[in-house]
């Protein structure tokens, strides 16, 4: 029996070293598997770091290439922009020198005989009677307002055209006064006072006219362009004066006309008004036609 305890003591004890001697071993594998697992961490960790500073490397890289392409760009366009001739902006406004011929409805002057018959003194005693023919010119400006007629019609322009023309009817024709006393004188058998003195023998019969009218031009953006003027204002201004010493008379005009882009900006063209008055002048009347041509110039 005392054989059996021993041995089994002796068993125990071996047991217990054996365990002993073991248990370091295993706490030792175990925190060399915690070590490893830790580097392991660590090692994945400094890898998706490496690949964030790559990519953060790589976007700063592509971003610095294309600001520089952006900046290349730009000095490019304001190299071409420094290097390309400046725009020409729009001309639509044009100053026009004009002329040409007019005729008149009726004769500057009466020829009947406001006296009595066979005393040649017209009813227009201060105009002497002068040819319905005349000379004309003078200058206008085309101011341009839109290029579509308020919206209503595409390639179509509006404007007002004010304009000014000097027309002569009659040079040193003879004053109606002198005629009016030496008809007098004449016809009463030289009996009247003041007849055969130097009286104002001579005069240029002439008009004056002042206008503003609107105008449609057609074909916007062609070198031909047709234009109308529906209706505008005459200002006339009549000398010599009417026997009222009148001077001034009102009226409309209505015209059709052509432009013709001839130069860069230099236009010519042609145009055909009528000109009608409200009432005479007391007793003169400045109806009639004018047709004539024009140069003209952009601006």
């Amino acid at each position: 029996m005392k054989l059996n305890k021993t041995q089994t003591a002796l068993g125990v004890a071996a047991v217990l070293a054996a365990g002993a001697l073991a248990a370091p071993t295993a706490s030792a594998d175990a925190r060399v598997e915690a070590l490893e697992a830790q580097v392991n961490q660590m090692s994945q960790m400094l890898q998706e770091m490496q690949g964030e500073l790559n990519r953060v490397r790589d976007a700063a890289s592509r971003s610095a290439s294309e600001n520089t392409a952006k900046v290349m760009e730009l000095d490019e366009w304001a190299a071409s922009v420094k290097s390309a001739p400046a725009a020409e902006q729009a001309k639509d406004h044009t100053f026009s020198v004009r002329g040409g011929w007019m005729r008149f409805n009726d004769n500057r002057g009466s020829t009947r005989d406001a006296l009595g018959a066979g005393t040649g003194v017209g009813t227009d005693i201060l105009t002497s009677e002068v040819d319905q023919d005349a000379f004309y010119f003078g200058g206008a400006i085309d101011f341009n307002v839109n290029n579509d007629l308020f919206g209503l019609m595409d390639h179509t322009s509006f404007g007002i055209e004010l304009g000014i023309e000097y027309a002569e009817i009659g040079d040193r024709e003879e004053s109606g006064l002198t005629r009016a006393i030496t008809a007098l004188d004449t016809a009463n058998g030289g009996t009247v006072p003041g007849a055969g003195t130097n009286l104002q023998e001579s005069v240029t019969v002439n008009q004056l006219r002042i206008s503003a009218a609107p105008k449609i031009k057609f074909m916007h953006g062609s070198k031909f362009r047709p234009w109308l003027i529906p209706v505008g204002l005459d200002l006339n201004i009549i000398s010599p004066p009417s026997d009222a010493v009148t001077v001034l008379n009102t009226g409309m005009q209505f015209g059709l006309g052509a432009e013709y882009e001839l130069y860069r900006g230099i236009m010519i063209g042609a145009d055909g008004r009528y000109h009608h008055s409200f009432d005479d002048v007391d007793g003169v009347d400045t109806d009639g036609f004018t047709l004539g041509g024009s140069i003209g110039f952009q601006f």
